[in-house]
């Protein structure tokens, strides 16, 4: 199986930090943010990753290389503007060699074992098409984005409420999801495209799985948010 970690976008919220650097590569911990993601992974044995970039993307591959000092290989799919997430996919769909693939969001930090993407790959029913990992919902994303029910399946429609034990659980995307090619064939592949609406109608085809992960996940999303893992990180063990 191969992988795919998204580092192309421009990292509005993180401004000044992203002036100069791409978010990928802000430190976390004592090494870039996608550093940790890239050892997860050769951890999981992934030996391919693409990684795809726009801004500042020539310093995402002076940095990383041909991924030797983790033990994987490395390729690059530089885009010359943002095609957004599935619009980056799309454009990346070779690589995978028509097989179902991981892909994880490069402004995450996350303590999920990358090593069971290769369970969800072998319990994607027929007609199933992703396998999202999900988590609670953090304070600045009360609401969540999607409904797990408990056979497993996702959807896009609030719980009805009242609903009966057990009832769905509202959770929110960890950005880090298997997909089977087949869900970006419509997808033109050098055009800007957003992943939400295609999972949703995919949720809407039943052909979308999850799971929740208990464990900790952050949206380095803002300077405050990166300074909190940081501090978060020097403290524990």
């Amino acid at each position: 199986m191969r992988a795919m970690i998204l580092a192309a976008g421009r990292g509005e919220r993180m401004r000044p930090l992203t002036d100069h650097c791409p978010k990928p590569l802000l430190p976390v911990g004592g090494r870039p943010l996608i550093a940790w993601h890239l050892q997860a992974l050769a951890r999981a044995g992934f030996q391919h990753i693409l990684i795809n970039h726009a801004w500042l993307g020539e310093q995402i591959e002076a940095a990383l290389g041909d991924g030797s000092p983790w033990g994987v290989h490395l390729h690059y799919s530089a885009e010359p503007q943002a095609l957004e997430t599935a619009g980056g996919i799309a454009r990346a769909l070779p690589f995978f060699q028509n097989q179902p693939f991981l892909v994880i969001n490069g402004d995450i930090w996350c303590d999920w074992d990358p090593a069971q993407a290769r369970q969800w790959a072998d319990q994607l029913s027929p007609r199933s098409q992703a396998h999202l990992l999900l988590v609670d919902n953090p304070p600045q994303h009360p609401a969540g984005d999607f409904t797990l029910h408990p056979d497993g399946r996702v959807a896009a429609d609030l719980p009805p409420q009242p609903a009966p034990p057990p009832a769905p659980s509202r959770l929110t995307f960890a950005g880090i999801g298997l997909y089977r090619p087949s869900l970006f064939a419509r997808i033109a592949p050098d055009l800007p495209a957003p992943l939400a609406p295609l999972l949703r109608r995919a949720m809407a085809r039943r052909a979308v799985q999850g799971t929740r992960h208990p464990g900790r996940w952050i949206d380095v999303g803002t300077p405050q948010r990166l300074h909190a893992l940081n501090q978060a990180l020097a403290h524990q063990p």
